[in-house]
């Protein structure tokens, strides 16, 4: 399978350790051409840097910053439809760090979904997993949990395939709306970093 990863950020690098792990062609975009180059140097042979105007992937990673959603999806409209798209960002409000920036009753997933060409169907994934978790996999001996919500359960099933060959654990949450509550979880596993002296290394896991 072909992964577009738009963000050639921390995230951006830890999903492609994965998909590359897990087999995948790997793409990347980026506002700065050369960053997006060096990336895919990183990621190895499996990994090109690409024009923004040049997707190909079946799944497109929205690597990014929640105020730099709309802007990339204007740039990217017409390529991105009909692609599945993956929601990764947390709204939060980076200056109280008490809140997100968007009302409770919708998500930066459901606000991507309005912005898109009707039909495209979106995937919330990765928002609640630390970049260096990512790249690793594994936490203390344990499998990381990927939580995944969305309308589309095709899709759904796309992004699952794409983070069980990377080595971590798809857990379906339900529709895209579950991706309100994610957002908040996420909030919270942030928050408690520093009290806790967790250092962005902790994960949050479900255990029977």
């Amino acid at each position: 399978m072909k992964v577009t990863i738009i963000g050639a950020g921390n995230m951006g690098r830890a999903i492609g350790t994965r998909a590359v792990a897990g087999g995948h062609e790997v793409e990347i975009i980026d506002n700065d051409p050369m960053e997006a180059q060096a990336l895919a140097g990183e990621l190895g042979d499996s990994a090109t840097g690409v024009d923004k105007r040049s997707i190909g992937g079946e799944i497109v990673v929205l690597a990014l910053y929640f105020p730099s959603i709309p802007t990339a999806i204007e740039e990217n409209r017409d390529q991105l439809a009909g692609r599945i798209v993956v929601d990764i960002a947390n709204p939060i409000d980076f200056e109280t760090m008490d809140g997100l920036v968007i009302p409770h009753e919708t998500s930066s997933a459901e606000e991507t979904a309005k912005l898109l060409p009707s039909g495209t169907p979106v995937v919330k994934a990765f928002n609640t997993v630390f970049a260096r978790v990512l790249v690793r996999g594994e936490v203390a001996g344990q499998i990381v949990d990927v939580f995944i919500a969305g309308d589309d359960d095709a899709a759904k099933q796309k992004v699952a395939s794409l983070v069980e060959s990377g080595g971590l654990r798809p857990v379906d949450v339900g529709p895209l709306r579950r991706a309100r509550q994610l957002e908040q979880l996420e909030l919270l596993h942030i928050t408690i970093q520093e009290p806790l002296q967790l250092g962005g290394a902790s994960a949050i896991k479900l255990l029977p």
